[in-house]
């Protein structure tokens, strides 16, 4: 079955979620700060972890900065109902969705299900390598290069380029978008899609404001474009 940590300095609401949790057939294991939470991941490696953005030691957005550089598992965020920077800022670190305290602990078990069931961007092609003229993706290292330089992308950043060059020289939309590489139903704004392609052409781009590689098709979406190899 698949693992979930809980990583959330509250008891009550690891109590709660590890109940509920369980009960969904999940195996759950719990953590109550952030160093401990690390530690746990290490440890367990689970699918998926629910993770409060105010912990002790390290916080919420930092851990989740520090599984970034690790692993693509699964992130769900906590937050306080009036913190929405907290939110955005963890959407934009990679965070698969994000749910408010108080929560539904019935509504928890559902976005676990939803993000455990859609997967990380298809598998068969979009596995393979791609290979054109300059930009070269290899999805088993989840290496990017330019040219013979590689790129340091983040892993999100990574599927949003490989699935543009996925479909080179076609347009794709922000929903189409969100729903290849995020897979499910966004919960947030779309135009984090925005975000994550400036991103990726300050770091891909010779020259970030005149793209030749990531453009924007106005009105439509965006599209990757570059010879074949």
């Amino acid at each position: 079955m698949p693992s979930i940590l809980v990583v959330d300095d509250e008891e009550p609401i690891r109590t709660l979620a590890q109940a509920y949790l369980e009960a969904g057939g999940y195996t759950v294991h719990v953590a109550a700060d952030g160093p401990a939470g690390l530690a746990a991941f290490r440890r367990y490696r689970p699918d998926l972890i629910v993770l409060d953005v105010m912990l002790p030691g390290l916080d919420g957005l930092e851990l989740l900065q520090q599984l970034r550089r690790e692993s693509e598992v699964y992130v769900l965020l906590l937050t306080a109902r009036s913190e929405e920077a907290d939110r955005v800022l963890g959407l934009l670190a990679g965070a698969d969705d994000y749910l408010t305290k108080p929560f539904s602990p019935r509504e928890l078990v559902a976005r676990v299900k939803a993000i455990l069931r859609r997967g990380r961007g298809g598998t068969g092609e979009l596995d393979a390598p791609l290979a054109f003229a300059h930009i070269s993706l290899d999805p088993q290292r989840f290496e990017v290069t330019r040219d013979g330089t590689v790129i340091d992308l983040t892993a999100l950043e990574f599927r949003l380029l490989r699935t543009l060059a996925s479909y080179a020289g076609m347009v794709l939309s922000r929903e189409q978008l969100l729903e290849r590489v995020w897979g499910y139903d966004f919960y947030g704004d779309p135009r984090v899609v925005d975000v994550h392609i400036g991103h990726i052409r300050q770091k891909l781009e010779v020259d970030p404001a005149n793209p030749v590689h990531v453009l924007t098709v106005r009105g439509v979406g965006y599209k990757f474009q570059d010879d074949p190899a």
